[in-house]
């Protein structure tokens, strides 16, 4: 069974570590809890729950299982889930992995809708605009051509474009729908410098550096609450970050730990991107031997700062998306209303 592109919701992923948590924390065997689960599983819970019973039944390890499932289960979480199986723990791990996806998606939702507002806008606006060049600019363009009146630049660019619409309809889908997949292909080989080229905008820079380091913090508390050492979970909390600065800030902390120095000293070396408070709650942390407390404290205070720029994010795209949509179709009514206008001026002065 192919398990690489598997799939679960969230509903699904929380219900399922959930249930997980609760049998085990009863008493129950693994292999009953997955027979269990088993009986009302459906789409890709049941081919993920098949597929952990059989590797029960050959004594495999559950992260070994949870391993195959890569959309589902990342690094991080296959190894907390490894580091709880030896240790016995897998229960409470468990309940953990629940807070840390509700959280995770709580996080996820706050992004999507300070994003949804100037979507819907957007689609508005050009649903508007093909409205305006298909219906009403052609019922116009044949009045002016009838009366054959000079029009200024922008009336003649509508018409031009309305006719253009109309007489190469299928020529128009077909290349938005060519350019659409191109797009799609080139961000599907090239996720990694489309993304950069989008996190450099001026407005979207400073967001994801705060979601990258709420990430960052949150895995590694995990991790280290989980007892997996500094070293394993700086390199595997690599894969959560979206931004190539942080990313190299995460490597080179890794390197000074390796040479035996402290996170905070390697954290030092990127004040520009790393908060001062975050490096001295982290000095704190390890002069007290609470370094995964810190970094859940630190990943709490970032998500709130996070809220906070999502807020002021939106605040401005509202006014903004406004106004340009305002111009835009303003602009449009005003190239179409100036010529008759000027046509009642002629028949005045006549």
């Amino acid at each position: 069974m192919k398990t690489n592109n598997i799939r679960l919701s969230s509903t699904d992923k929380i219900s399922f570590i959930s249930n997980m948590a609760t049998m085990l924390g009863a008493g129950i065997s693994i292999l009953e809890v997955v027979d269990s689960l088993l009986e009302d599983a459906k789409g890709g819970q049941q081919k993920l729950l098949t597929a952990l019973r059989e590797d029960l039944t050959q004594g495999k390890h559950v992260y070994i299982c949870f391993s195959r499932f890569p959309q589902v289960f990342d690094k991080v979480t296959v190894n907390i889930i490894k580091a709880s199986e030896e240790a016995g723990t897998l229960d409470v791990t468990l309940r953990d992995l629940k807070q840390n996806i509700q959280k995770e998606i709580e996080f996820n939702d706050k992004v999507k809708a300070a994003m949804t507002y100037p979507a819907v806008i957007f689609l508005v606006f050009v649903g508007v605009l093909l409205m305006i060049l298909v219906v009403v600019v052609p019922k116009i363009s044949s009045v002016f051509l009838r009366m054959n009146v000079p029009l200024p630049l922008p009336t003649r660019v509508m018409i031009f474009t309305s006719d253009f619409l109309l007489k190469h309809t299928l020529a128009v889908i077909a290349t938005s729908i060519l350019t659409s997949v191109g797009f799609f292909l080139i961000y599907r080989n090239n996720r990694r410098a489309v993304l950069n080229i989008i996190f450099g905008l001026p407005l979207i820079r400073d967001l994801i550096k705060e979601i990258d380091l709420t990430r960052f913090t949150r895995s590694l508390y995990l991790l280290l609450s989980s007892g997996i050492p500094i070293t394993s979970g700086l390199e595997l909390t690599h894969d959560v970050v979206m931004r190539k600065d942080i990313a190299a800030m995460i490597d080179h902390t890794y390197q000074m730990v390796l040479s035996g120095k402290r996170i905070s000293e390697g954290m030092k070396v990127y004040k520009g991107i790393v908060p001062t408070i975050m490096i001295k709650i982290i000095e704190a942390g390890e002069k007290t031997g609470t370094l995964d407390r810190s970094m859940q404290d630190i990943s709490t205070f970032l998500d709130y700062q996070v809220t906070n720029t999502l807020r002021t994010l939106t605040a401005l795209l509202e006014p903004i998306m406004l106004v340009f949509v305002g111009v835009m179709i303003g602009g449009m009514m005003l190239a179409i209303i100036a010529p008759i206008y000027g046509l009642i001026g002629q028949v005045g002065g006549h």
